[in-house]
């Protein structure tokens, strides 16, 4: 009998096909579910349309899950899926695993938003089956880590690290749900940024950046040093801890020398050179947008140990999560999907111009925090941006998971 993961004759079969095609897309339902829901909550919250909804969860708090724990991973395992095999020549991720981890997760998130509604107690099991999920997940990477036979090993450690530290996170939040205890909130806070997002972010750039740009710029030199990755992985652990313990004043010791190797980073990586190709242009723009991010936060840090002032608000949070969180996510899931479904390794023009509106996006929410007579209005304006331009582009590529290669090769 024919394998039908080699040959797919249906829908399900076609997203079971690979690693990414189910996640990849659960993750592109999720990204605009969670910001419809965002416009919904911040448009009655602010009187701009309807009326102010109460849900289960407060709302800054969801919005935060949904998005750190509950939209990112989706693309983080995808990708991490198909990747770990490649770098470190280990055994393929089975596609029960792959599948598993993709329902448990994506059920989850739906228990999550009835729960918002009804009762909290359903949220609470939608995060079981989150970590349920996320369980399987860092229990197959770990294996492929342990028992692949690669010598350098390096960014797959650090990964499996920051998805531990992720799934700490997602218990933390579990159990915050519980018993509303501050610090539970505060570990899954702190935990899903500065231990779990932005060191995988981080280390796969590392890794990947140089190494497109060299595929597809002459002459150039890939530059990847290692003793820096470690400093910036320090530095963000460090934040990580003094923002638990609500020790402002004191990031910008950290966050300075974050943002000066990652603005290094970007310019020995050649960013002028990237926009040559656009593929490869998204991911260093992104990129970019971590040193910016990190200077706002060590701006905003310097001026509060200085003075008490709080001036920034949450613009170095937003630089970082969509310009560099987002950016990035938009810029790999969109060249795996490519890559992986038999298409030219080209960004069309269309796709160029959502990545710019994700900019946009930043840009707006950034200037929110720094005007605060606007802020409503551009808190929704920047929502109905972000869930334009990641519509569009879920419009896009969603269809692709569920369909042949249009090389005919497996996969």
């Amino acid at each position: 009998m024919e394998n039908l993961i080699d040959k797919p004759s249906n829908f399900l079969d076609y997203l079971s096909a690979a690693p990414h095609r189910s996640l990849f897309l659960a993750g592109a339902l999720q990204g605009v579910l969670t910001v419809l829901w965002w416009i919904f909550d911040l448009a009655g919250r602010y009187g701009i349309a309807g009326s102010m909804t109460v849900w289960n969860v407060a709302p800054s708090w969801a919005h935060a899950f949904l998005m750190v724990y509950g939209f990112f991973p989706f693309f983080i395992f995808g990708f991490l899926f198909t990747t770990y095999p490649n770098w470190m020549n280990g055994d393929k991720v089975k596609p029960s695993e792959y599948v598993a981890t993709c329902v448990l997760m994506a059920s989850g998130v739906a228990l999550f938003y009835a729960g918002l509604l009804t009762h909290r107690i359903i949220s609470i099991a939608g995060v079981e089956l989150m970590l349920t999920g996320w369980s399987i997940a860092v229990y197959v990477l770990l294996r492929i880590l342990l028992t692949a036979p690669a010598a350098d090993k390096r960014h797959a450690r650090v990964t499996s690290v920051a998805l531990v530290m992720g799934w700490l996170g997602v218990a933390a939040y579990l159990f915050w749900l519980v018993s509303d205890s501050p610090m539970l909130i505060d570990f899954a806070r702190a935990a899903g940024l500065w231990l779990f997002l932005l060191p995988i972010v981080l280390t796969v750039s590392h890794r990947m950046i140089p190494f497109f740009s060299s595929r597809v710029l002459d002459n150039y030199e890939m530059v990847r040093p290692f003793w820096m990755l470690w400093l910036m992985l320090g530095c963000i652990a460090a934040h990580g801890v003094l923002q638990c313990f609500e020790l402002t004043a004191y990031l910008w010791f950290v966050d300075f020398p974050l943002a000066g190797c990652a603005l290094y980073l970007s310019y020995r990586w050649q960013f002028q050179r990237s926009f040559q190709v656009s593929l490869l242009a998204v991911l260093h723009i992104s990129f970019a947008w971590l040193g910016v991010a990190m200077l706002l936060y060590g701006v905003q840090s310097l001026v509060y140990f200085a003075s008490g002032n709080f001036i920034l608000g949450l613009a170095p949070l937003h630089a970082l999560g969509i310009g560099f969180f987002s950016g990035m996510v938009l810029a790999m899931a969109s060249r795996v999907t490519l890559g992986h479904s038999g298409r030219p390794l080209e960004l069309d023009r269309f796709t160029w111009l959502l990545f710019l509106g994700f900019q946009a996006t930043a840009l707006v929410r950034i200037l929110a925090d720094l005007i605060p007579a606007i802020a409503p209005m551009f808190y929704v304006l920047a929502a109905f941006i972000w869930l334009a331009c990641f519509g569009l582009w879920a419009i896009k590529f969603a269809p692709i998971y569920w369909r042949a290669r249009v090389d005919g090769k497996a996969g």
